[in-house]
């Protein structure tokens, strides 16, 4: 089958689910209000509450939410499954999960001003909710921020020649905010002197590799990188968000933009058929099982990004709804953010499936799929290479050239989500401990105890203990998430059911694939992981019979 066939009916039914059923939920859930003042405007700071021009805070939600998972889990559900699955689970899921995830926990935060979705679980389900929903959220912030760290500090050392872009995008994004916010220049002006400026900072990089000695003050490369990236995001996140954080990820958005489109026109060139099987097993087979699975429950939960992820709602109700100028903004950043976000993982999904080559004899294939993913065991390198090759196609560009700006794109995302999962974790440290630890208020304190116990997951390698149940637990917050929000609708009395069904389908998939990871990590004797996935269990629990009363009471509120 030709992929530019499937491709042109994915992005048809995305844009037509914004339309209709964002425009539904809009109305029928979320009930936006215009009179109403957004806690950007009534508790506006110049800190963390900004009014923030619309096109700015798509490019910050947008850029936050994205990083390395519309890309990474694409890539293993077509390997495991085929692209059928993944490409259904893309397609559905952002609209009637993902989408009303993300915009129901924007706006359930913006009509509380602008608190986290925990600090709210405390009003409608009590503060042992609350609680757990802090602990849990906080810990998942960390991990993620070590292994970003870690993920970036690889590629710097890997590909020396996007340091001198992935930086000099920093000192841009300054100036950018500099010149918008306090000497109001035209933001068109402003956006497309910037990205002449990164572009010029790509070229030189190219030319000029920054390539660090194997050991630097008595630490190795890559570890020297991770810890300037653990200095940077304590800056990042205590700055002010129209100074560094906010220009920086809008810029970003439009590398992913550029990309997207390169990417798309390149299916309409190559035109490459789905070489790759639409249905690979219902049991998937992987050296570690846990990885893998049977396609329900753990479709559903390798990919993440690009369909649901609870990491979205953490964004959405901490950094995106201290900056929304009005609710009618809502639906384009939040739904909207989500429904592009898919675009991406259905690109990655093509070229996982027509772009690469699908062979399984094991030969070192320069386009392998099964090589570049399992053999090489890298899946960026496998992004980057498939990226490269599709893109070649287009007059002017080559796979080189393709690769590297693949690379360039992937680590602006890896680093907005270092910088916005750092601020997040500041706010859920000071919601949670602030009023009876009160040093926790200062900000960049705050900031520095999640980065400090991020930087030992990250330099001791602890994380690496911890990851393989973060799949499933980034989509018990999904799943919490969605719950918090019902429990909202139910207390100003809204139709609850367009969140309580996603919130019911999650806590299923989610609790059946923690259940099947356990076993596996009890057989394989990885007790930790094991106990691990019985305490997330035990933890949802506890929450759903918090919950009880909103989740199994029928909803007989107007339909």
């Amino acid at each position: 089958m030709n992929s530019l066939i499937v491709a042109f009916i994915l992005i048809l039914w995305l844009i037509l689910g914004y339309k209709i059923y964002g425009s539904f939920i809009e109305k029928k859930v979320v009930q936006a209000d215009n009179s109403r003042l957004t806690p950007a405007r009534e508790l506006r700071d110049g800190i963390d509450y900004t009014p923030s021009k619309k096109s700015l805070l798509f490019g910050h939600h947008f850029s936050s939410i994205a990083g390395a998972g519309p890309i990474l889990g694409p890539l293993l559900g077509v390997l495991y499954f085929g692209w059928l699955g993944a490409l259904l689970w893309v397609a559905l899921g952002s609209i009637f999960l993902g989408a009303v995830h993300d915009y129901t926990s924007l706006m359930t935060s913006v009509q509380n001003k602008g608190t986290s979705l925990a600090d709210i679980s405390e009003k409608t389900l009590g503060l042992r909710a609350k609680i757990i929903f802090s602990i849990f959220l906080w810990l998942a912030l960390a991990l993620v921020i070590a292994v970003f760290a870690v993920v970036a500090s690889r590629t710097l050392v890997s590909q020396p020649e996007i340091v001198i872009p992935t930086f000099g995008l920093v000192f841009i994004a300054i100036i950018f905010g500099w010149l918008i916010y306090k000497k109001g220049i035209n933001i068109v002006a402003g956006t497309i002197l910037s990205l002449l400026f990164l572009f010029l900072l790509i070229y030189v990089g190219s030319m000029v590799p920054i390539i660090l000695p194997a050991q630097i003050i008595g630490m190795s490369s890559q570890n020297f990188w991770f810890y300037i990236l653990i200095i940077y995001s304590l800056f990042a996140s205590s700055l002010p968000v129209w100074f560094l954080l906010q220009p920086r990820d809008y810029i970003s958005t439009w590398i992913l933009f550029l990309g997207l489109g390169l990417g798309y026109l390149g299916l309409i060139l190559m035109r490459p058929s789905l070489n790759a099987p639409a249905f690979v097993s219902f049991l998937s087979k992987s050296d570690k099982p846990w990885e893998g699975g049977p396609l329900w429950p753990m479709l559903f939960v390798i990919i993440a990004c690009g369909a649901i992820s609870g990491f979205h709602s953490v964004v959405a109700s901490g950094t995106t709804a201290k900056q929304l100028p009005d609710e009618a903004s809502g639906k384009l950043i939040g739904f909207g953010g989500m429904v592009t976000e898919a675009a991406l993982a259905g690109l990655v999904i093509f070229i996982a499936a027509s772009a690469l080559i699908w062979d399984t004899s094991g030969a070192e294939s320069q386009f392998g799929f099964q090589y570049l993913m399992t053999s090489v065991g890298d899946p960026i390198r496998a992004f980057a290479t498939g990226y490269g090759r599709l893109v070649s196609s287009l007059p002017g560009l080559t796979l080189v050239i393709g690769s590297f700006f693949a690379m360039v794109m992937l680590n602006a995302f890896v680093l907005t989500t270092l910088d916005t999962g750092t601020r997040l974790g500041r706010f859920i440290t000071t919601e949670l401990l602030g009023k009876k630890v009160p040093v926790l208020n200062n900000r960049w304190i705050a900031s520095l105890v999640v980065l400090v116990f991020a930087a030992i997951l990250g330099g001791t390698e602890g994380y690496k203990v911890i990851w393989p149940v973060f799949g499933a637990s980034n989509k018990l917050v999904a799943a919490l998430a969605l719950i918090v929000v019902s429990s909202y609708m139910v207390a100003t009395k809204r139709p609850k059911k367009f969140t309580v069904y996603p919130a019911i389908f999650m806590l299923v998939t989610t609790l059946g694939a923690l259940s099947y990871q356990g076993y596996h990590f009890f057989q394989s004797k990885r007790y930790l992981l094991g106990c691990l996935s019985l305490i997330l269990i035990a933890l949802a629990s506890i929450i759903v019979y918090d919950a009880r009363a909103i989740l199994f009471t029928k909803d007989r509120r107007a339909k």
